[in-house]
């Protein structure tokens, strides 16, 4: 495969899963891995091998799971009820849909608040768990964008070293 075709594939795999770090049901870091995955595989693995994927293959499963574990810990910290939790990944998906970029930040905030108002809460405590929510949620996005970063990094260090 022609290099630059290539690189332009591995660099949109990166972006989108950049993007995806912060945007709801995107699987950002597992893209970025793809993104390695893809070049070694047409470059027969000549700039990395086994302990660079192996490594950034664990790290990459990890945070998958942690990420889920983020928004929950955030959540219910704040006392939030499954129907917050829900209402917070239904609403930042449609969020994103409906608002765009500031629907990354509304919209699991005003789902879990639904949720919560949906399970019974007051407005006090729907509005508490909802925070709850968002802190986790912004918590563990910020995390994976510099992980993601840092995955990037790795990578052009390795390719271009």
């Amino acid at each position: 495969m022609n290099k630059i075709i290539l690189l332009i594939i591995v660099s949109s795999l990166m972006l989108a899963g950049l993007a995806g770090t912060f945007l709801p049901l995107v699987p950002g870091l597992p893209l970025i891995y793809l993104a390695f995955l893809v070049y070694g595989f047409f470059t027969g693995w000549i700039d990395y091998g086994f302990n660079f994927m192996l490594v950034w293959g664990i790290i990459t499963l990890l945070l998958m799971f942690l990420d889920y574990y983020t928004g929950a810990l955030g959540a219910k910290k704040y006392g939030a009820s499954p129907a917050g939790i829900w209402g917070a990944i239904i609403g930042g998906f449609l969020g994103v849909i409906f608002l765009g970029f500031l629907g990354i930040i509304a919209g699991p905030f005003l789902g879990a608040f639904v949720g919560e108002l949906l399970s019974g809460k007051t407005h006090t405590s729907a509005l508490r768990s909802s925070w709850g929510t968002f802190v986790g949620y912004l918590a563990g996005s910020l995390f994976k964008v510099i992980i993601g970063l840092i995955m990037i990094g790795s990578f052009i260090w390795q390719v271009w070293r």
